[in-house]
């Protein structure tokens, strides 16, 4: 049985996406794949009482995993647990529980995909950090690190280098400029010199960075009053309707792409000039029912409408929250993303590294 551990060094990096691609690449393949998750920090509570974790939830449902959701995840960091383990309340390894989970969830793979931390730091008061779980579970590590600028990029590169030393098999450097890409060859160039390959160089693309009209309702925990078969509708950019109407009208032509525009439910005026200007939702807040015209407007020209509860920032902030947080549950996305790898990523190379055959 192989296996992969891929983490991040910074937040946000792409390393969910990464997994739930190479994964069906790997079932393409014909390889049996096994995905776990040896720490989670953000418990998530899909149901009253039932904690799980969104990664894992989502890689179960959309590579049709067959394994028991709770068997994929080894620890879930519930703020109770973090809490009596940080005072001293209790005194407990968790070490063992995880390499139990994974062993148990390992049986009959041909490989395991092992989904680190989002930063190389996440869980290392509690000796569940990355490098510490790797290291103990015996497997080599794929490091995914965001481009932010060159210093950065190889401060993480050296840094993940550092750290994990020859379990490293490769890096990943994910949404990169695509004009900065030829200034970066030297670069990466001098790093495989220092024993730090780069399996991949991954362009910046704006709709990755994308959330669904369906996530944005699920965060707010919000009412559709319009289009409700339009959860997989991709938003790029959000506006604030809290100006005038003749303020806010030549700030919506100007927004590239596709748009949310979050405003009171009593703005009618900015509403309907919404509708007007290529918006792709419409999210009311306050719970504020907006007027019937409104409403028929919005089916006419296929605009979701939903309602919260959440005032005007409140709405705005929970939604920045998960913005930049590349989620693949839209295929427009999942396929865009492994159309970049299968570009701009060796597989040839990892595949070599860990001894699996490489189907063209």
């Amino acid at each position: 049985m192989k296996a992969l551990y891929i983490t991040s060094v910074q937040r946000f990096s792409g390393k969910t996406a990464f997994c739930l691609a190479l994964g069906q690449r790997l079932q393409n393949d014909g390889y049996k794949v096994g995905y776990f998750k040896p720490v989670s920090t953000y418990p998530w509570e899909p149901l009253p009482g039932r904690v799980s974790d969104e990664d894992a939830t989502s890689i179960h449902r959309i590579l049709k995993m067959t394994d028991p959701l709770v068997n994929m995840v080894g620890v879930v960091l519930a703020p109770s647990l973090v809490q009596e383990l940080r005072c001293g309340c209790i005194d407990r390894d968790l070490m063992p529980q995880i390499e139990t989970a994974y062993k148990r969830i390992s049986a009959g793979k041909d490989i395991m995909l092992i989904e680190g931390g989002a930063s190389l730091r996440e869980g290392l008061s509690l000796e569940v950090d990355p490098v510490s779980v790797a290291n103990h579970l015996d497997i080599p590590v794929l490091a995914m690190v965001r481009y932010r600028n060159p210093v950065s990029m190889g401060d993480a590169c050296v840094d993940a280098q550092r750290q994990f030393h020859e379990r490293l098999i490769g890096l990943a450097i994910n949404a990169v400029p695509d004009a900065e890409i030829p200034g970066l060859q030297e670069c990466f160039s001098c790093m495989e010199g220092r024993g730090i390959p780069t399996l991949g160089v991954l362009p910046f693309r704006e709709q990755l960075q994308s959330i669904s009209v369906g996530e944005i309702a699920d965060v707010l925990d919000a009412e559709t009053l319009a289009c409700s078969h339009k959860r997989d509708a991709l938003v790029e950019n959000l506006m604030v309707g809290a100006m005038s109407a003749e303020q806010a009208l030549p700030r919506m032509r100007r927004i590239p792409g596709t748009k949310a525009v979050i405003t009171g439910g009593d703005r009618t005026d900015i509403q309907l000039l919404a509708l007007e200007t290529a918006t792709q939702c419409l999210v009311l807040t306050g719970h504020l029912r907006p007027v019937p015209e409104v409403l028929r407007r919005a089916e006419q020209l296929g605009v979701p409408v939903l309602l919260t509860r959440k005032n005007t920032m409140e709405a705005v902030d929970a939604i920045d929250d998960v913005f930049g947080k590349t989620r693949l549950g839209q295929k427009a996305k999942l396929d865009q993303f492994e159309a970049l790898l299968e570009e701009h990523f060796d597989f040839a190379r990892l595949y070599a590294s860990l001894g699996l055959e490489h189907k063209a």
